[in-house]
């Protein structure tokens, strides 16, 4: 008697994605400007079915850039920790080619912010946590059994405002919006 042999598929994988790309600042008070980001997200997907899953993990997201404001012109660094929930989609296209997307709310913080101006530095000007939207798309290609590389690209933009801290130069608050990025996404299955 010949038995069939069923194939088990996982409920969990990891993935794991980072890009580069740009944001606008968008300031209450003071002109926006733009941000250069360098983003990853490593997250935990729980697949509720063939097709859906629900994800959540840790994000590191570092912008830099030039802009001016009230005091004066000035180069920028800062630094967000970000914590994602997702719903995420894993669609199989070929035998070897998948479609994946997600999208979700985040809440993020900021850990680093760094104003440079000519003649001084303000670190911390702006703290706090913030939320927002953000939606992925990418097509990762399968390398081994449980292992897939493509590429990804992320869009977000918060729906909340990080506030300035006293007695920084500055009052106003701002948000990030329009956080575009493409890059490398890598998923192994568990």
């Amino acid at each position: 008697m010949i038995q069939a042999q069923e194939e088990k598929e996982s409920k969990f994988n990891l993935i794991g994605y980072g890009g580069i790309g740009y944001g606008i600042v968008e300031n209450d008070n003071e002109p926006n400007y733009n941000l250069n980001t360098n983003n990853a997200e490593f997250l935990l997907n729980y697949k509720i079915s063939k097709v859906y899953g629900i994800a959540t993990g840790i994000g590191l997201n570092e912008l830099s850039g030039n802009g001016f404001n009230s005091i004066g012109n000035f180069y920028q660094e800062r630094t967000l920790i970000k914590i994602p929930l997702l719903l995420t989609m894993d669609s199989k296209v070929s035998e070897h080619l998948r479609f994946f997307a997600n999208f979700g709310l985040y809440g993020q913080t900021i850990i680093k912010d760094d104003y440079r101006y000519i003649n001084i530095t303000q670190k911390n000007a702006y703290d706090g946590w913030n939320f927002g939207f953000q939606i992925g798309v990418g097509f990762v290609f399968k390398l081994f059994d449980d292992f897939s590389a493509g590429i990804n690209y992320i869009g977000q933009s918060d729906f909340s405002k990080f506030e300035s801290n006293n007695n920084q130069g500055i009052n106003d608050k701002q948000k990030m919006k329009n956080l575009n990025s493409l890059g490398v996404i890598f998923m192994i299955d568990l």
